[in-house]
Order: structure tokens, then sequence, then C-alpha cells
């Protein structure tokens, strides 16, 4: 997929969001602090990561800046609810930030975190990758817990083999 509007993709990485959001929806509120082994992302931490990185790494980097990305800790938010507030929070102003952008600066080099210069079009492209990379983790993460996931693109297996054999 290559990216040279900048509406299209603000329109596609918004029904990204969502599908990420209905996941979220589904948490357990008490297992915020669960995870698989120890040393690795809680369920609350890849919330939190998901959201510092759009906004403290490619946000800063889409505008020219350096990354600010300082971790994805409870310091940033801790609780449920505040967990949702800091992804909503952080999304709105990258948001606002991508909007800024014109159709012109997707074609324009920028450096990546190791160094590379590549199109800004094809880094933003990375932030969806990198947000479907840990919305399946957290489906994961509720796998293991006995947790039913959301379907991501509107049916369940199971829906999808009974509309097969309907046909």
């Amino acid at each position: 997929m290559e990216i040279k509007s900048i509406n299209a993709f603000l329109s596609y990485y918004e029904r990204t969001r969502q599908v990420t959001s209905k996941v979220i929806q589904v948490l357990p509120h008490d297992k915020l602090d669960w995870s698989y082994m120890p040393g690795k992302f809680t369920i609350g931490d890849m919330v939190r990561h998901i959201a510092a990185i759009e906004r403290w790494v490619f946000a800063e980097i889409a505008i020219g800046n350096k990354p600010k990305y300082k971790g994805c800790g409870k310091e940033l938010a801790d609780g449920y609810e505040n967990i949702v507030e800091y992804f909503n929070n952080t999304h709105a102003q990258t948001i606002q930030i991508f909007s800024s952008l014109t159709d012109e600066d997707l074609g324009k080099n920028i450096k990546t975190l190791d160094g590379k210069d590549v199109p800004l079009g094809n880094f933003l492209r990375a932030l969806i990758v990198h947000e479907i990379h840990h919305r399946g983790a957290l489906c994961i993460y509720l796998n293991l817990l006995g947790i039913e996931t959301p379907p991501v693109i509107g049916l369940n297996e199971k829906q999808v083999i009974q509309v097969s054999s309907q046909n």
C-alpha cells in the first residue's frame, strides 16, 4: 500500500483504530497488570505502548522532531478508565498533527529511528503495521485468559464458515 493522500491515510487509520478500540473495550479491568510471563508487556503496557509510540514517535518524526518516547509504564496512566483516556487523548493529538500534513509531505524523506531515509508515507504505513501487531498480541493475551475477542473484519470464523457453506 502506497500512501499518497493524507486524507485517505487518515480515513484508513481511523478504521484501523476503531478495530483496536473494540479489542480494548473487552479488556478485563482486573487483568491490566497481567502478562503471560515476567518481563513482558502487561495488557496495560501494551495499550499505553500503542498510544505512546503513535504520539511520541510517529507524530513527532512526521513533523520533523526527534522522538520523545519514554516507555509505556503505569506513570502514563493507571487503571482502565485512565488508560483508555490516555489512549484516546494521544490519538486525538496525533490526528491533529497528521491533519496538518499535505499530500506532498508524504513523499518527503524522513529519518527513521534506525537512521534510514524513507518517504513519510512509508513511515506512516509502519504505524498501522505497528498497531495491528500489538492489537494481535492483545488478542492472544485475551485468548490466554479465556476472553472472546471481537471480530476484526465483521465476522468471526464460525460466521465465515456458515456464510461460506450457504454459497
